[in-house]
């Protein structure tokens, strides 16, 4: 390999500045470990709803105890740095002649999708002399048996295994009910956590963590025997699974930790229980212990490679600032969904409405997550797409516009939001079938599949019908942004709309359809030319057709370029870049002119469709300013006030992978349109 690009290989990091939240593992809405604040040893880590996660990390150098993590010892080391990568993130520590490397390894590679579903992460220690001298180290590990549950007081049991070098300690609730929590606050309380090392030099033991870690502090040991007295409530005794590890006198020495969650039932879809995807060839927990243990230095070498080629993409696309709002979320995107294993054996790809309202496989949260997925795994969108679509296509719906949602998770058996499959009521006709046919058009340039859009193209169909007769000028309705209400003739929402009957031409058009192709692209044509008309405000467009200075940002404008549909003139977004740059606060652009507030993942599609990389990175310098300064520490949030800089709500949600888009633009600006001209 040349100098040169030695130099380009190395150049490539992670976000280093402070986040709003870290993560640490992360693999679906319930696996999900975080820390809030901007030392690992400030305070105990969370759940992403902010309930905390038990674990605690402790070093002795030459005898003497310092925390690494969690506020669990009198004297902590140093921290010197943070990086959060895609799917790592690495903590250096300091402290008495000795430097710690700690990484947190969530292995959710896109290319293997039975490795990126395996609920299991690394945490790895590297530890050398930065004195010359070799030192006496110890370290210790402990995980909570509240990872098993939805509260502190449901009783828990445990156990010990052993696994050919392997010692693997496992907690869960005493009352296994089995997909028996739904709802948005909540947490997995059935399955089992398990926590397993190699046995070389190690001791392990399950029980009250005042004891284990007053144990470890005071002696460099823990006991070697379990507390028996089970079941009891996490609260009584606060019930931990421990480890201490003895590494030596040297002046360098490592050891790592697996921590697991085996839910075993993951998802229920239209009554059938669904495994989790990463069980499809029989494997089970032990299996996968095993197996991820032999695994651990080749996945970690593919985390890293993967790392760096997904940032280097990013850079390239945006910038450095850009970069590192991709490396933050990559994986809250995709640790917002969990792979469950359909019936046919291919994935679905379940996705929850994080502190928004808990609703499962929404196709308006999985329109602005698809950038992510397009760009590095196609068939995850699809498995969020072909449960919607099998929906729709069942005797169960029976309206003519797409389906909201599927449930609430972890349950998708059919819609419940608004008049769910009762009535029209409060749904969103105009937005799903816009999502949901540009979305088919974007997985077709995607994959190239043609197959997929020929087995749902009834439902496409249907919808493109719909939006032609209710989409240029739609009704008093709610559209994704439905916290700020219903509105008619919203102007974005048209655009959506025009754009998916575009998008259906442009299918139409790849399936040798000429008679369908034409006419749509026809009407979207037509349509577009009204809109234009209908929506000019002068310097801008409005937010309402029938309201005069009034704006909003027209995110949904990207896929114009991106599908190479061609429908608008240019100068729409050129118009539309100038005057929302003129409207931006200290924290970014706000979503309209009603309110201050904004979506991040809005103001990337709007950026995206800007002319010239400087009007890009205009739009991306305030929300690298928000990241710093947010008052409010949760795992990003989308929604927040522009002004001051607080969560208004929502957090951890997948839409981040809306972040993506630029790098998706950049990708496929090197692809020929193909749209239907």
């Amino acid at each position: 390999m040349s100098t040169k690009k030695q130099k380009t290989k190395s150049a490539i990091q992670g976000y280093t500045g402070r986040a709003p939240a870290t993560p640490l593992i992360v693999h679906d809405p319930y696996f999900s470990m975080w820390s809030f604040a901007d030392k690992l040893t400030d305070e105990w880590p969370k759940h992403w709803t902010g309930t905390i996660r038990g674990a605690a990390g402790m070093i002795r150098i030459d005898g003497v105890p310092y925390a690494w993590m969690g506020p669990v010892c009198e004297k902590r080391m140093e921290q010197l740095s943070c990086e959060i990568l895609p799917t790592r993130t690495i903590y250096t520590f300091q402290a008495a002649g000795v430097a710690l490397t700690v990484s947190f390894v969530s292995p959710i590679l896109p290319d293997d999708l039975e490795i990126l579903s395996r609920p299991l992460s690394y945490v790895t220690l590297d530890v050398h002399s930065v004195d010359g001298r070799a030192h006496h180290i110890a370290v210790y590990f402990d995980v909570g048996a509240e990872w098993a549950t939805d509260t502190m007081n449901q009783q828990v049991i445990w156990m010990h295994h052993r696994l050919e070098g392997l010692s693997v300690m496992r907690a869960g609730t005493f009352d296994q009910r089995v997909l028996g929590r739904v709802g948005d606050n909540i947490r997995c309380d059935w399955g089992y956590c398990y926590v397993a090392l190699p046995s070389e030099n190690t001791v392990t033991a399950i029980g009250d963590d005042g004891i284990l870690r007053s144990s470890f502090r005071k002696s460099g040991t823990i006991p070697v025997s379990d507390d028996l007295a089970q079941p009891r409530s996490v609260r009584e005794g606060c019930v931990k699974m421990a480890a201490m590890v003895d590494l030596g006198s040297a002046k360098t020495a490592s050891t790592y930790f697996m921590i697991a969650y085996d839910d075993i039932v993951c998802n229920e879809y239209m009554g059938m229980k669904l495994k989790p995807y990463w069980r499809k060839s029989g494997m089970d927990m032990g299996a996968l212990i095993l197996t991820a243990a032999k695994d651990r230095e080749k996945l970690t070498a593919r985390c890293a490679a993967f790392d760096r080629s997904l940032l280097a993409s990013c850079e390239r696309a945006g910038g450095t600032q850009y970069r590192d709002l991709c490396s933050l979320s990559y994986r809250q995107a995709v640790g917002a969904h969990k792979v469950a294993l359909a019936f046919d054996g291919s994935p679905y790809f379940f996705s929850k409405e994080n502190f928004s309202n808990g609703c499962i496989a929404t196709v308006d949260v999985t329109y602005p997550s698809a950038p992510l997925f397009l760009l590095v795994a196609p068939k995850l969108l699809e498995g969020m797409m072909t449960p919607i679509f099998e929906y729709a296509q069942s005797s169960r719906w029976r309206f003519p516009f797409a389906p909201h949602d599927l449930g609430t998770f972890p349950l998708a058996n059919g819609q419940i939001y608004g008049g769910g499959e009762r009535t029209e009521d409060n749904q969103m006709p105009v937005e799903e079938c816009g999502n949901m046919l540009i979305l088919a058009a974007a997985l077709l340039k995607a994959t190239d599949d043609l197959s997929y859009a020929k087995r749902y193209w009834s439902a496409l169909s249907t919808w493109a019908e719909y939006l032609a007769e209710k989409g240029l000028d739609p009704e008093h309705q709610l559209c994704t942004d439905d916290f700020a209400g219903h509105l008619a003739h919203n102007a974005n929402l048209s655009i959506k709309a025009i754009l998916g009957i575009a998008s259906y031409a442009q299918i139409a058009a790849r399936l040798k359809d000429k008679k369908n192709a034409v006419k749509y692209r026809t009407i979207a044509k037509k349509m577009a030319s009204s809109w234009i008309r209908m929506a000019d405000d002068g310097d801008h467009y409005r937010l309402v057709f029938d309201k005069p200075g009034t704006w909003s940002q027209k995110y949904n404008l990207v896929w114009d370029e991106l599908l190479g549909l061609h429908i608008f003139p240019a100068s729409i977004a050129r118009k539309e870049t100038a005057f929302c740059l003129r409207k931006q606060n200290v924290y970014g652009l706000p979503l309209d002119s009603r309110k201050d507030y904004t979506k991040i993942d809005w103001i990337l599609w709007t950026a995206t469709f800007a002319e010239n990389d400087t009007d890009f990175a205009a739009f991306i310098s305030p929300l690298m300013r928000w990241l710093k300064e947010t008052p409010t520490r949760v795992p990003l949030t989308d929604w927040y006030d522009t002004v001051n800089g607080k969560q208004i709500g929502f957090q951890a949600r997948s839409v981040v992978g809306g972040l993506f888009i630029k790098t998706l633009a950049k990708m496929w600006k090197k692809k020929q349109p193909d749209s239907a001209r």
